[in-house]
């Protein structure tokens, strides 16, 4: 097994290859701007860290968010490029799940929060590292303030409102490297991955114009 993860759902472009027991290579960068430029090459960059060629990779796995737009989909669809060109099976990982594995020391139920901007988080409750209990959801942090209320939090959007998250932890990203031993446990443990489709939660920031007018041709 070689399985290369990727994850752009938050600020973090992260890519990883492990081989079924352990993380062989990992990058990452924190650019909200700049996912489509960075993503190709920290792929090329974990791949000869790795000393491997693409060819050899055994299975993809994506973080699917949530996550704005825009961010989201370019790891997505370079998935699906990759699966497409491969011919390997293409997995899906919640990239709040990827975060709750990372905190294996947090202990009882806590938190995972990224930032949904406009005021907002992604989040989702857990029972532990590998057991998400509600959601994902988005929501303004002080409309979930009472629900979570005492909770450890983990993610960038518990460091954002920390009236609402009393505890937050890190880490603050996903890292593609969580995903992927996260993705290899479930695998051995015969359990199916999530279909790699995007949790949006919400519509695209970008919206066509009430008063646009479509020109046809004549």
């Amino acid at each position: 097994m070689l399985l290369l993860a990727l994850d752009t759902a938050t600020p973090a472009v992260t890519v990883a290859l492990h081989d079924g027991t352990s993380v062989v290579a990992e990058s990452g960068q924190v650019d909200a701007r700049r996912h489509g430029e960075l993503l190709l090459p920290a792929v090329d960059r974990v791949l000869r860290e790795a000393g491997t060629g693409l060819d050899a990779v055994t299975g993809i796995v994506v973080g699917t968010g949530p996550g704005p737009y825009t961010g989201l989909r370019v790891g997505l669809m370079t998935a699906d490029t990759f699966g497409l060109a491969l011919g390997v099976p293409v997995h899906g990982v919640c990239t709040l799940d990827g975060l709750a594995y990372a905190a294996e020391d947090v202990e009882g139920p806590f938190v995972v929060a990224t930032d949904a901007r406009r005021k907002e988080v992604y989040w989702a409750r857990y029972q532990d590292a590998r057991t998400r209990l509600t959601g994902p959801a988005v929501d303004r942090p002080a409309d979930i303030a009472e629900e979570i209320a005492g909770l450890p939090a983990v993610g960038a959007g518990a460091l954002l409102y920390p009236d609402t998250f009393a505890d937050p932890r890190g880490p603050e990203h996903v890292s593609a490297g969580a995903l992927a031993a996260l993705a290899a446990e479930r695998l051995a443990a015969g359990e199916e991955l999530d279909e790699p489709r995007p949790l949006y939660l919400r519509r695209p920031d970008a919206q066509v114009p009430k008063n646009y007018k479509v020109v046809t041709p004549k």
